[in-house]
């Protein structure tokens, strides 16, 4: 089978290749998915890009959508020929889902409603689950202001639509018009450019004088300084990513302002967690009611653009094609 591979870390068009790998086996507990479509996510990006390898090659991608068409024992065989959607494709493993097929075990292909196709089963796992729990971690929404860094990439648009599904009033921060754009498409009350504007005055003047009462934050190193001026007394900070390893928290105004911060990666959500995420993600894919980002396909033997695009800032989700 087809499959993209790197065996040592660098920049993509460095050490991204096109191989031929013998067709996985599914092991027992098991499927093994033909993949249509394979999601690029920043932490494939940078998990390529960061020195020492976990493995002698890999395969890289965590999320992406294809049909069983192989089971290993244990496995229930009517599930050959289920369409379904990868979370944690290649987590732990070597072979992720930028290939033709791959084999995982059976409870992280999930399956696809009719309704929905391979290219947006593919954008599903990182950026929706992440979305869904995070939205979660904040309790009740109903009447309360959420600030949404990053709001037109794939998880800022999930959380946006989820918070204001719940009640919430959503102030969208962003780096452009066209980004606002997909952040309002998306239902978010609010657009603020950061690079033009002061935030913690916007907030406030789109607010009634007040701070949000919460954040869903895509870059914990760049924006913990601002915590404090942009959220009111007592408000919730859930973080699910940062643009740099080390992040520096500006005590007093946190501490004065009762602020909770949390942090969690999607890769690790503990098993009832895992149990609440694809219950609910799958409720929401069978009735139809997501407005999911608009993907940017490259085909497989150009992923190393497809993974500079990520690199680039990307907006919505970007795909490869095996």
């Amino acid at each position: 089978m087809k499959a993209a591979v790197y065996r040592t870390k660098g920049l993509a068009r460095d050490v991204l290749r096109l191989e031929d790998l013998p067709l996985p086996e599914p092991a027992p507990g098991e499927v093994r998915v033909r993949i249509a479509a394979s999601g690029v996510n920043p932490s494939d990006v940078k998990t390529r890009a960061r020195p020492g390898m976990e493995f002698p090659w890999v395969v890289p991608h965590s999320d992406g959508a294809g049909t069983i068409d192989a089971v290993g024992e244990g496995v229930d065989p009517a599930r050959v020929g289920q369409r379904v959607w990868v979370w944690n494709g290649q987590w732990g493993r070597a072979a992720g889902t930028a290939a033709e097929a791959m084999a995982l075990p059976a409870r992280q292909a999930v399956p696809l409603p009719d309704s929905v196709d391979f290219n947006t089963g593919a954008s599903i796992g990182i950026p929706l689950m992440t979305a869904f729990h995070a939205v979660a971690q904040l309790g009740a929404l109903l009447g309360r202001t959420v600030l949404v860094p990053g709001a037109a990439g794939a998880v800022g648009l999930y959380v946006t639509q989820l918070a204001r599904a719940a009640g919430a009033r959503v102030i969208a921060l962003v780096s452009s018009e066209a980004k606002a754009a997909l952040a309002r498409e998306a239902g978010a009350d609010a657009t603020i450019d950061y690079r033009r504007e002061d935030v913690a005055a916007r907030v406030k003047a789109l607010n009634d004088g007040r701070g949000a009462d919460a954040i869903v934050e895509v870059d914990a190193a760049a924006n913990a300084r601002h915590w404090g001026d942009w959220l009111a007394f007592g408000g919730q900070v859930v973080v699910y990513g940062s643009g740099q390893a080390d992040m520096a928290l500006p005590f007093r105004p946190l501490i004065l302002g009762f602020v909770d911060v949390r942090f969690f990666i999607v890769y690790r959500l503990p098993d009832e967690a895992l149990r609440v995420t694809i219950d609910g993600i799958t409720d929401l894919l069978g009735r139809g009611s997501l407005r999911h980002p608009k993907p940017l396909v490259y085909p497989l033997d150009d992923i190393a653009a497809a993974h500079e695009a990520v690199e680039q800032g990307a907006p919505g989700k970007v795909l490869v094609l095996p």
